[in-house]
């Protein structure tokens, strides 16, 4: 399958975005962002704190993310978010 460099770039910016709104929220450190690291249980965000992330993700990328999506890891977001923002 052939990936063009755009898209590759494309998605390497979407997880710098993605990173960026996670570890702002907490002021957490951007060496301890993974993308499998659970957000409740590895980075102790609450309820309340993944909400916000969902709504400033929606914001920055004019998508809409579903209650129902499960959303447990940085991995889960920058997948979402890679597969169903606009590429600009």
């Amino acid at each position: 399958m052939y990936v063009s460099t755009t898209s590759l770039a494309h998605t390497a910016t979407i997880e710098q975005q993605v990173f960026r709104i996670i570890s702002k929220r907490k002021a957490i450190r951007a060496s301890r962002v993974r993308k499998t690291a659970s957000l409740a249980r590895d980075l102790r965000f609450e309820t309340l704190d993944v909400v916000d992330i969902i709504l400033e993700l929606e914001r920055n990328f004019s998508i809409t993310i579903p209650d129902e999506v499960p959303l447990y890891t940085v991995g889960d977001f920058v997948r979402y978010v890679r597969d169903h923002a606009v590429a600009a």
